[in-house]
């Protein structure tokens, strides 16, 4: 595999689609090796049918504000590769978003998806729409169109989406209910829905409660334990949320939480009841701001305009968007003696920060196997769906539990190098690309 080659003919192709970029180089470097083990899948041309989407869907998004104004938008849904099961990932609502940022995640989505052994493939979606600042029904009027644009690409064993930024349970439930009305069935054709009418117990905690079943598993491998840990998180949405009661739970210390205008650091611990409830709180509020923290509790100190990653912790969990973690950040991290880094953002660290991790044999695990839990919880919900039932919130993080620490498996079992360092980067990548590349081998050249 010319790996050079291939990217030059991705850039060529898609020119200046940085981060789906970055997401493709990341896994060819990572399986290179064992992919010139299998001429098999060079005759297939298995990398250069898995590096592009199997089919994007653009739509425009028309609909009207409360002032009566006619508004458009763009929606997007990208079904990258579903070899494994129907196509499955997050819809996301944020200014931002564009197709490069999409193709990475429905990308990145693909192996995540295929790390849970869970029978789902990989997708991505949403719009440049931001719900901030907007009323409940100009959500709702959005939400509705967008799916008015969308619905026949999607169905239980064709394409299942969810929440991911700025998509919750609310515009979820918003999604589904037009959906079910254009299609007048009753699927489990999303997931995250509300517990009253399909949803699944914990899946708004999964993702944050999947990263520290993670983040356990990689400490038992080196002997050692969570608790009494401090630990340094960014964001403050529902993975953060949900991250800061798992480690909590766990017996940790959360001292850092971070939005948009800077980072909170709170000494004492982010750690009881009223302080964990004050972050959904303030991201109710609309106002993407984490500073009137420090005013609730004046114990805690707001930095503006800055990153989290200079104080002095023992664990390092980016939950907040990609590439937040530059070189810089990593190398004020591991001077300051962090044991280990988990990505529960999407890529949440750029090539150099990762590059800094492994060269000084930094324990680090890349998004697609930390954060897989959410995902997971979402297959579990499909599972419930089609039996027409609903779980335990004890059964579903059971199960949740086992797959994390099956995940944890696969990424030693591919990753363990000859002096014993776990490249979590490198063993989720293999055993992603194995999986999803030997289904496709399975099903033939289409």
């Amino acid at each position: 595999m010319d790996i050079n080659a291939i990217l030059n003919g991705l850039e060529a192709k898609h020119p200046g689609e940085k981060e789906y970029l970055q997401a493709v180089k990341e896994v060819l470097m990572c399986v290179e090796d064992v992919y010139n083990q299998h001429p098999e899948f060079e005759k297939a041309k298995i990398i250069e049918r898995m590096v592009e989407p199997d089919r994007i869907v653009t739509f425009r998004v028309t609909w009207i504000d409360d002032r009566g104004e006619v508004q458009n938008n763009i929606g997007y849904r990208v079904q990258f590769n579903n070899a494994i099961g129907p196509y499955k990932g997050g819809i996301r609502f944020h200014a931002s978003v564009n197709l490069s940022i999409l193709k990475f995640l429905g990308f990145e989505q693909t192996f995540k998806n295929a790390l849970t052994t869970l029978p789902m493939g990989g997708a991505k979606g949403g719009s440049d729409f931001s719900p901030r600042g907007k009323s409940e029904a100009e959500i709702m009027r959005f939400c509705q169109a967008f799916i008015l644009g969308l619905w026949k690409n999607l169905g239980p064993d064709r394409d299942v989406p969810a929440g991911d930024i700025g998509v919750g349970g609310r515009e979820v439930g918003y999604m589904y209910g037009m959906y079910k009305k254009l299609v007048n069935e009753c699927t489990g054709t999303f997931t995250g829905k509300g517990l009253s009418f399909g949803g699944s117990r914990i899946r708004p905690e999964a993702t944050g409660f999947g990263a520290l079943y993670f983040v356990q598993s990689m400490l038992a491998a080196k002997n050692d334990s969570i608790e009494g840990k401090t630990i340094a998180v960014s964001g403050f949405g529902n993975v953060a949320w949900g991250a800061t009661l798992k480690a909590t739970e766990l017996g940790a210390k959360v001292v850092t939480i971070s939005g948009p205008d800077g980072y909170i650091y709170d000494p004492e611990g982010i750690s009881t009841k009223e302080k964990i409830d004050y972050m959904l709180y303030l991201r109710a509020t609309g106002d993407d701001v984490v500073a009137p923290y420090a005013e609730q509790f004046p114990e805690a100190t707001f930095y503006p305009n800055e990153k989290p990653w200079g104080q002095k912790v023992d664990i390092a969990l980016p939950c907040a968007t990609q590439n937040e973690v530059d070189g810089e950040d990593a190398r004020r991290l591991v001077d300051n003696g962090v044991l280990l880094v988990a990505e529960v953002s999407n890529m949440g660290c750029t090539p150099e920060a990762i590059d800094t991790f492994i060269n000084s044999r930094t324990t680090y695990a890349p998004g697609k196997a930390v954060n897989a839990g959410g995902v997971a919880t979402s297959g579990l919900e499909m599972s419930q769906n089609a039996e027409h039932l609903q779980w335990s919130a004890e059964e579903v993080d059971a199960r949740l539990h086992e797959i994390m620490r099956n995940i944890h498996t696969q990424c030693v079992e591919h990753g363990t190098e000859p002096d014993g360092f776990i490249n979590y980067m490198k063993g989720a990548n293999i055993a992603g690309f194995m999986k999803v590349a030997e289904a496709m081998m399975g099903q033939g050249i289409i």
